[in-house]
């Protein structure tokens, strides 16, 4: 069973600074690309950030030059580091892993982690 386990939110005030953490666990061949998604009230759920395997990453367009997502391939973790925070990036943050189950023949499965609150509140 693979399980997406995410850490690092929390509530900051507007400018400051958060690391949102998402470890997998569990028994599989490999993690291919990795994201964060975020879902704020009454919106729906959109992309962040992501980035390959090989470390290209890509961003949505309100949070380029303020988030960075990085990656440890060998401890099968993904991190975003985000900066000068702003209230309109209050959300549920997601972790997602494209991930290789052992014997799938090249099939690869979607995981989620259970979400992260962020709340950029003065």
């Amino acid at each position: 069973q693979v399980q997406l386990v995410e850490s690092g939110g929390g509530l900051v005030q507007p400018g400051g600074s958060l690391r949102l953490s998402c470890a997998a666990s569990g028994t599989f061949f490999r993690i291919k690309a990795m994201g964060w998604y975020r879902q704020a009230p009454g919106k729906q759920r959109e992309l962040v950030a992501g980035i390959t395997r090989g470390g290209i990453t890509n961003y949505e367009e309100s949070v380029k030059g303020r988030f960075t997502i990085s990656r440890d391939n060998a401890k099968n973790t993904v991190y975003l580091q985000m900066n000068r925070l702003r209230p309109e990036d209050t959300a549920v943050y997601y972790c997602n892993a494209d991930i290789l189950p052992y014997g799938s023949g090249g099939r690869s499965v979607d995981y989620w982690g259970q979400g992260t609150q962020v709340t950029v509140s003065s």
